[in-house]
């Protein structure tokens, strides 16, 4: 019977917890603030792994892109901690990408509520005409 999780994707999530609790607690950059860690994808050999990052309360791409490059810049660091956390030979690399997904699906999120809304408003003004 195989197994149901390659092991890239049980190092995938373990990097994605530690991350979790690693970046709060040693990264002390006040321009990177909060970091939500969306995904971690480890390559089958692993020796690089990605890492995609939103930030809570950046409005624009800019702030999301130079929060990623700062922690590019941290990434050795974390490595580091990564490896004296974890039980492997090696460690994988970390590459930090700004991930705007969650905030396009907010956005369209918001489109459809709106969309919802109006429809709505639009049968209940229908209905209203005809009485």
């Amino acid at each position: 019977m195989p197994r149901e999780f390659t092991r890239s994707d049980r190092v995938s999530d373990a990097i994605q917890r530690l991350l979790a609790q690693l970046i709060p607690q040693e990264i002390r950059d006040p321009r990177i603030g909060m970091v939500n860690i969306n995904d971690v994808t480890v390559t089958r050999d692993m020796a690089f792994a990605k890492v995609y990052v939103t930030f809570v309360g950046n409005d624009s791409d800019e702030q999301g892109v130079e929060g990623a490059k700062r922690l590019n810049g941290a990434a050795g660091f974390l490595r580091t901690l990564l490896a004296k956390e974890m039980n492997m030979r090696t460690v994988p690399r970390l590459q930090f990408l700004y991930d705007k997904t969650a905030i396009r699906g907010q956005e369209l999120s918001n489109l459809i509520d709106r969309a919802v809304a109006d429809d709505k408003a639009r049968h209940h003004d229908e209905s209203d005409g005809e009485a």
